[in-house]
């Protein structure tokens, strides 16, 4: 067991200092590597594995909405940038830009996307004609560059991996509609998939997305008790079909511009898994996620029969994603290789568990072990999955609720910040100006207004006013 305890103890207990605890389980995970490009990062097959199921998932899930997959350019020119005026001077300090190609200087800049509302527009504007033509309701799947001065694995990095959905409409009412509709998929995906219960609300006008007229959020709590942005969907009524012409003729025989929305989640989604269910040992993956929900680890492997027994088990269990550990380690480090790893759920078998034709099951969250009857594996194996699935959901659901307090007036809210971690549900009167208040004095943000409102008071937590909404503020990544 010493090489069990030497791997383990290369992760930072998570209480003594999250942030480092973070780091240290990702790399422990072997889920990426740094690479020579300063915020650039490399995600390495056991990260990408995790992306790749949240991709399956989620694209099946749009695709049940009637969505299709494209593909747009790589660079935007900067003209095109500049048809809408909020969206360019949002994204001003994050673009990168091209400005040769080979040895000729470019006449004109082009940028790297940091996202691609322009250039949907533009192509929408030359593809639909009549309101016959409508809805159309695009997805791709790709990278953006946004030049982010500090970056953290997966949270924040200068290269990230995500889908961004476009649809344009006949009607603002259809429109408004989608824009619910896409938050609906992404608060279910995470609650479903991930086991990570989300608030959803609508952002502040100064934390919505350049170029909206309403952006929606789901935003999930951390270990730590801070928030993450873990999805956002976006409203932009006619502004940019205004900017790049994307008109129609309508049923009345005349040109109307059409509706748009945006939606996007991130790569940051995987550092939402690790912060929400992880522990000292290193990640735990909800099991509908999980690259591999099953990890056989043979015990005294090179006695007879053993390996055999093993393989024989894994065929039993093809309903589910397996493998076998027949490398040349000890028990001991094959254990925590598969903690560190997020594995669901091992299945332990050795000589004396054959001779009684049973094997032991170990959940990954829960540690609890579970002997069983070789022949009822596939059937327990499957109930133990979802009782994980399950259970991991409840507990980030209890934690969540632990995690939430109400603030009635600013001597509360200032406590709560002060002794507590989490969200604070508090009034507020709708001024911007309390809100930049509110950051400088807690270093605190609004993370959305709830669609689920709350009277805690009847003023703002900050001025005193008359309250006009609730708001959830938090510290957040």
């Amino acid at each position: 067991m010493a090489e069990q305890k030497k791997f383990v103890e290369s992760i930072t207990p998570r209480d003594k200092d999250f942030t480092q605890w973070y780091t240290d389980v990702c790399m422990q995970a072997d889920l990426l590597a740094y690479s020579n490009l300063k915020g650039f990062m490399v995600i390495k097959p056991a990260g990408y594995a995790i992306w790749e199921n949240i991709q399956k998932n989620l694209d099946a899930r749009f695709k049940a909405t009637g969505v299709t997959n494209v593909y747009m350019p790589l660079l935007i020119p900067e003209n095109l940038m500049k048809k809408e005026g909020e969206l360019v001077n949002g994204f001003a300090p994050e673009v990168a830009w091209v400005t040769a190609g080979g040895t000729e200087p470019l006449t004109e800049r082009l940028c790297v996307r940091p996202t691609s509302e322009t250039l949907f527009s533009d192509f929408f504007a030359q593809d639909v004609h009549s309101y016959r033509d409508l809805p159309r309701l695009y997805n791709q799947w790709c990278s953006v560059v946004r030049w982010e001065k500090e970056t953290r694995p997966f949270l924040r990095s200068r290269e990230f991996l995500w889908q961004e959905g476009h649809t344009i409409h006949e009607t603002a009412e259809e429109a408004e509609a989608r824009t619910q509709q896409m938050l609906n998929v992404y608060a279910d995906f995470l609650a479903e998939e991930l086991a990570i219960p989300t608030i959803k609300g609508q952002k502040t006008d100064k934390e919505k997305f350049a170029g909206a007229e309403a952006t929606y959020t789901i935003e999930a709590l951390m270990h730590d008790g801070r928030a993450l942005q873990s999805g956002t969907s976006h409203y932009f009524g006619s502004k940019f079909a205004e900017a790049y012409g994307i008109q129609v003729t309508g049923r009345d025989n005349k040109l109307n511009y059409v509706y748009q929305t945006s939606w996007g989640m991130t790569t940051r989604v995987i550092g939402a898994l690790i912060m929400v269910h992880g522990d000292d040992s290193g990640i735990v993956l909800p099991p509908h996620i999980a690259p591999t929900q099953v990890c056989i680890i043979p015990i005294q492997q090179k006695k007879e029969g053993v390996l055999e027994t093993a393989a024989k088990i894994a065929a039993s269990l093809s309903a589910y994603r397996v493998k076998v550990d027949d490398s040349e380690r000890s028990p001991g480090f094959k254990f925590a290789a598969q903690e560190v790893s997020g594995i669901p759920l091992r299945i332990e078998i050795g000589p004396k568990d054959i001779a009684a034709g049973k094997a032991v099951i170990v959940r990954r969250d829960t540690r609890e072990k579970i002997e069983c009857a070789i022949g009822e594996l596939p059937v327990r194996v499957g109930e133990e999955l979802e009782r994980m699935q399950r259970e991991m959901l409840e507990r980030a659901t209890a934690h969540l609720a632990k995690h939430t307090f109400a603030a009635h007036n600013a001597e509360e809210f200032e406590e709560d910040f002060r002794e507590t971690k989490g969200f604070v549900k508090a009034m507020w009167c709708g001024d911007r100006a309390c809100e930049d208040k509110i950051k400088e004095m807690y270093g605190v943000t609004s993370r959305c207004i709830p669609f689920r409102q709350e009277e805690i008071a009847g003023t703002c937590v900050c001025c005193g006013k008359p309250a006009k909404k609730m708001v959830y503020w938090a510290k957040a990544y």
